[in-house]
């Protein structure tokens, strides 16, 4: 007869702290449509001005989970494959990269494209910002140091801030304005389009990270012991890169220049799960959308009639954390 072993106590552990994890999802639905820079309250759906708020209330709700979903998942893997907990797309500048070809497409008129035009748009550019980081930070041969890669990520993340600050110059006042508020960050969707279209980019590409998450399991203990154990490190590698980098574009051109969630949440969910990535990776991408859309609630309702962006409250919570992050990395070792 065979013997029911029961369920390791790690596991349903695990299992509970998901399941709280997804029931905060539908309690921040009701914070997020109660909370808003007119006050307190449940929109007046009899009315239409109740119904509109109703309907922009809903829309940021769900702008947020998929934009924070996105941007957490991508620090996962970005602090995975570099084996730091200091990576995440805004240091590495693929943000800045992505945010670089989000405004181009925005002063030049990529909407002539469809709602398709501007996360593309902010891939592209994303991925040839990977590509200067990393070529930047292999010019003294062989494979480059994460620390490298960071202060390459750095300075070409300043290079293309400085870019989207020409382009913000010259543009006229309609552009100038609607690139600042979306660099500030702004979760409002354009349309139920664009939503679906970002909905189309980022649901695959977490499935397929969550696929490689085994194999991310293995390259955190490094490229050694991953080619011993015949996993084929450079094509898991980019594999991982390119859909973190779609992940982050996709995230930059829905909301615009939010940074720190990639690097706060992945944190405190491998704080909560542990590093096994086939429980972080999908973790991640539930805990970065809570996040973004609880920051959301308290931006539009911190100082009414006033809407604070987005990305000054995930900024205000990633600064200290990266400092802290950063003061425990120096104490351990020196910067080299």
């Amino acid at each position: 007869m065979e013997v029911c072993r029961p369920i390791p106590v790690v596991t349903a552990h695990k299992r509970v702290k998901a399941l709280g994890l997804l029931l905060s999802i539908p309690l921040l639905l009701a914070l997020s449509l109660l909370l808003g820079p007119s006050g307190i309250g449940f929109p007046d759906t009899a009315t239409v001005s109740g119904q509109a708020i109703l309907s922009l209330r809903l829309g940021r709700f769900f702008m947020g989970l998929l934009a924070g979903a996105a941007l957490s998942a991508s620090g996962t893997v970005f602090q995975a494959i570099l084996r730091n907990p200091l990576a995440e797309p805004y240091v590495l500048g693929v943000s800045g990269g992505a945010g670089l070809g989000a405004a181009l497409s925005i002063l030049v008129g990529g909407t002539l494209f469809g709602a398709v035009g501007l996360p593309v748009a902010a891939f592209l550019f994303a991925i040839l910002t990977l590509l200067a980081v990393y070529g930047i930070a292999s010019q003294g041969g062989g494979a480059p140091s994460v620390y490298s890669l960071i202060l390459s990520g750095v300075i070409v993340s300043a290079i293309c801030s400085s870019f989207i600050m020409f382009l913000v110059s010259t543009a006229d006042i309609a552009g100038m304005h609607t690139v600042v508020w979306w660099m500030l960050g702004n979760l409002q969707p354009a349309s139920a389009e664009s939503l679906l279209v970002s909905l189309l980019f980022i649901a695959p590409a977490i499935g397929a990270l969550w696929l490689l998450a085994p194999a991310l399991n293995v390259l955190t203990l490094g490229r050694e012991m991953a080619h011993y154990q015949g996993l084929d490190a450079g094509l898991v590698t980019m594999s991982s890169l390119l859909l973190a980098t779609l992940l982050a574009a996709t995230a930059v051109s829905m909301g615009g220049m939010i940074g720190f969630v990639g690097l706060v949440v992945p944190h405190v969910m491998r704080a909560l799960f542990g590093p096994d990535h086939r429980w972080l990776v999908p973790a991640s991408a539930i805990g970065g959308g809570a996040f973004l859309v609880l920051c959301d609630a308290i931006a539009r309702s911190l100082m009414p009639p006033v809407e604070i962006p987005v990305g000054v409250v995930t900024a205000l919570c990633g600064g200290p954390f990266f400092l802290v992050i950063l003061r425990r990395k120096m104490a351990n070792a020196w910067i080299s």
